[in-house]
């Protein structure tokens, strides 16, 4: 009975760590089902759409019956802020996002969302939803970490060091032989570069939202409703697109392959839960705590491009990500918030 209750109240204590854990799990998935469904040949602006539109249907029950009894009130310029941030947030950095895979490995997709917390605290900072000063610790240590995040992704993206062989029945494959990396090799250097590009302005896109959220949550706290207009919102504004890129009705079929799992994987599972879940915790911790665990992500997804698509390691990458990682710790134990919200 003692441990139950102790159990309870830890899990109660550290509910926001164990959530943005799941989250970055679901995530370090995302990465590698994508980049195998793009290289299958699936059109990237179909997949947003199919994904959108899941993830809306998912949602749309459970925000029904567990909200509808709520006091939030939708005005026509409430609706109209959401359906921006939608357009700004969701819809630009997803589409994005999946036109840079293409160039890139899933572990470099996951790599350069370490730039996302320090845009993320730049933009904070630009909008006064975040203290910082230099005379001070804790403003220092954010600024340290948010250097450290640009710092790391820029040496992923061009050191290697020493190849880490932790499987032994393929340590003479190498990375470029597996059919879901990228390398220069594979084009021009224009070509190698849309990569690295293409994904910072998703990542600048995604940051936007999630600072965005905060203050939008503040005026609609129905956090289901909200994820499920913006997933709504994203899916309409990303079919608009799709439809006039895209004329050929056969990309738009789905079929039981690697497409239809990961179309669904990301429209309920990420789309549809961890949205909803990473709305829950800004409005607990803020935005800033929510970015700072995405140097996880990498971890979690180079582990499992190596295991599962034969994806060369190498030790130089890791030891910046273990940096990453440390100066998002010290600068989370230091971080403070204003934007008149209380954060847990």
């Amino acid at each position: 009975m003692g441990r139950d209750v102790a159990y309870l109240m830890f899990v109660e204590t550290h509910k926001s760590y164990i959530v943005m854990l799941f989250i970055q799990f679901v995530y370090a998935g995302m990465a590698l089902f994508s980049k195998a469904a793009i290289l299958k040949g699936m059109n990237p602006f179909v997949f947003v759409v199919y994904r959108q539109a899941l993830a809306s249907i998912a949602l749309a029950p459970f925000a029904y019956f567990f909200e509808r009894n709520g006091n939030a009130s939708l005005s026509y310029i409430l609706l109209f802020k959401i359906f921006l941030i939608s357009l700004c947030g969701l819809t630009l950095s997803l589409n994005l996002y999946y036109i840079a895979i293409k160039f890139t490995s899933a572990t470099f997709a996951a790599a350069t969302t370490n730039t996302i917390p320090a845009i993320t605290f730049a933009m904070a900072v630009i909008l006064r939803m975040e203290i910082i000063s230099t005379r001070q610790l804790s403003g220092l240590a954010k600024l340290l970490g948010s250097i450290a995040g640009v710092s790391g992704a820029l040496v992923f993206a061009f050191v290697k060091g020493t190849p880490i062989h932790l499987f032994n029945w393929y340590q003479s494959n190498k990375s470029s032989n597996s059919p879901l990396t990228y390398s220069v090799t594979n084009g021009s250097i224009e070509e190698w570069l849309k990569g690295p590009l293409v994904m910072l302005s998703a990542n600048t896109a995604w940051s936007l939202w999630l600072v965005l959220q905060a203050p939008i949550v503040k005026q609609y706290p129905a956090k289901l409703r909200l994820t499920t207009l913006q997933c709504l919102f994203s899916c309409i504004q990303s079919a608009c697109w799709a439809i006039g890129v895209e004329r050929n009705i056969g990309s738009w079929k789905l079929g039981w392959d690697i497409h239809l799992l990961s179309v669904a994987y990301c429209g309920v599972v990420v789309t549809g839960i961890t949205y909803w879940l990473q709305v829950w915790v800004i409005e607990k911790k803020g935005p800033v705590f929510t970015a700072m665990f995405t140097p996880l992500a990498l971890v979690i997804t180079a582990f499992f491009s190596a295991f599962l698509w034969k994806e060369t390691l190498y030790w130089g990458r890791y030891e910046c990500v273990c940096v990453c990682v440390c100066e998002r710790e010290r600068e989370r134990e230091n971080r403070t918030y204003k934007y008149g919200i209380t954060y847990e």
